[in-house]
């Protein structure tokens, strides 16, 4: 690679740091002059002390804890791009927050879609990303979004840190995510196993919430048509069904793989089922690692013998807390996912030996 000065800027902001200095590291240049800051009344201010104008700016800038604070400095920051005459503005981004509530549950809306709009409409010209907690999100923005995979990394630490991992078995912690175990396993050339019987989420249930149907006479002006509402069947009542296996994990490794690892209460719950189903190791791999809450103490007093998760997300603090948690670097991904777009090559070449979890 050229040492010499590349007529691109990198932008970080407050989020992840390190991770962007070990960016600029690999692509042999320095992060550009870039001040963000919060007044009394927490509100963001950015000063870019350096000119932008007709050069390509990448910002980099993840989700964290502080998700809000760390989406609003990113489109102060595009948008002082925009109003300064940048050529490109593309928002580096490992981790894309509110990528979960890309859904619509009863009264609320599809959040995902509108953090994409004002993205667009603050200057972002071009996304990159890590493992999108759901791959239509791409659909909710205006401008390319390359969505790039940590696979092949996590595939790398199985192979070679993983003793006896031919002996292993891939699980899906729940059904929703055996298409990425399935993935991993076919790769790998190990079998697969199925978890099913979660605690369904929260919003999913029927509860009171003040709709009514047909209205109730005396508070309505309205007569209630009886059209014959009896004669609609109901729907069954939603039970939690027993957890259970499907697949064989005894005396092998099992190894849970998922796009992110935020509550970890649901994989303590599918360690302690592996554990009594005879697996002799249980590993968990995931591209963001949130950890929030208590994950470390829960982590550290599981049956789970590691967890795997790649640097997106900063972690130190629960590395820390928990020995059992291992972290992954992925910089090189995204820088050379820089340098190909400065250089208008081609991305495919990122997306080799992914094709599978499409």
């Amino acid at each position: 690679m050229s040492r010499t000065t590349p007529d691109f800027v990198l932008l970080s902001g407050n989020s992840h740091p390190d991770f962007s200095q070990k960016i600029a590291s690999r692509l042999n240049t320095r992060l550009g002059n870039c001040s963000i800051y919060h007044t009394s009344n927490r509100e963001s201010l950015v000063d870019i002390a350096e000119s932008v104008r007709g050069r390509d700016v990448f910002i980099i800038q993840t989700g964290t804890k502080d998700v809000n604070n760390n989406m609003m400095e990113a489109l102060i920051m595009a948008y002082a791009c925009k109003t300064s005459s940048a050529n490109k503005i593309v928002g580096v981004i490992p981790y894309l927050p509110y990528s979960k509530q890309c859904r619509m549950r009863k009264r609320g809306c599809i959040v995902s879609k509108l953090l994409a709009k004002m993205m667009c409409r603050a200057g972002f010209t071009q996304i990159i990303t890590i493992d999108l907690h759901s791959k239509e999100v791409q659909g909710f923005f205006d401008v390319p979004v390359d969505n790039l995979r940590a696979s092949p990394f996590l595939l790398q630490y199985i192979q070679e840190s993983i003793i006896d991992y031919k002996n292993a078995v891939i699980v899906a912690k729940e059904p929703g995510t055996a298409k990425k175990a399935t993935s991993f396993a076919q790769l790998l050339g190990l079998a697969i196993a199925v978890l099913h019987g979660q605690k369904p989420k929260t919003g999913d249930s029927d509860e009171v919430d003040g709709r009514c149907s047909p209205p109730a006479s005396e508070s309505s002006s309205i007569t209630a048509i009886d059209i014959g509402l009896d004669l609609i069947p109901p729907l069954p009542v939603v039970e939690k069904p027993p957890i259970t296996l499907v697949g064989d994990v005894n005396g092998r490794v099992a190894i849970m793989v998922d796009d992110m690892i935020d509550d970890v209460r649901q994989f303590v719950s599918a360690a302690e089922v592996l554990q009594e189903k005879g697996a002799k190791k249980i590993y968990v791999l995931a591209t963001h690692g949130l950890l929030s809450s208590d994950a470390p103490h829960l982590i550290e007093n599981s049956p789970i013998d590691e967890v795997v998760v790649t640097n997106t997300v900063p972690h130190e603090v629960q590395k820390m807390q928990c020995p059992k948690i291992k972290t992954i670097d992925i910089s090189a991904l995204l820088a050379e996912a820089i340098r190909r777009i400065h250089n208008k090559e081609s991305m495919s070449y990122l997306f080799r030996n992914v094709a599978l979890e499409d």
